[in-house]
């Protein structure tokens, strides 16, 4: 029998126009420091192409939201310093994190893809929570 050593695990799912995005999102307490106000979590996103045709992320576009509401907006291209291809049944999975200066908020957005002729369309990012374990909203 394991124990769980790990911060809880909060999710989001979402497909839009065959492309499916997954996220599992963890409080990173290797990475912040509460006592001054720095709280880090880490989130694995897998990006499935569920499609019939071949897509290539080109963009992302994040709203971050901390716990006072302050709400921040990143945009750029790609992802990890990639803009990954996904031929239909294929998949790309990375990992990065976020920076809070509250205890939780929570993360939203999309990501642009591009299909082979040319054209392109959001898809979406679900909601999901970053919430340090022993926070209380």
């Amino acid at each position: 029998m394991s124990v769980e050593n790990e911060s809880p695990v909060t999710r989001s799912e979402a497909v839009t126009e065959g492309v499916r995005v997954q996220v599992r999102a963890r409080y990173s307490p290797d990475h912040s420091d509460p006592s001054r106000g720095h709280w880090f979590f880490l989130y694995t996103i897998r990006i499935s192409n569920e499609g019939g045709e071949a897509v290539q992320l080109t963009d992302r576009h994040w709203y971050i939201v901390d716990g006072s509401g302050k709400t921040e907006e990143v945009q750029g291209p790609g992802v990890v310093g990639e803009q990954p291809g996904l031929e239909p049944g294929a998949s790309f999975e990375y990992t990065s994190g976020c920076p809070l200066t509250t205890p939780f908020g929570s993360m939203t957005g999309s990501y642009r893809m591009q299909r082979g002729d040319g054209t392109t369309f959001e898809a979406e990012i679900g909601l999901f929570e970053l919430s340090q374990p022993v926070a209380i909203h």
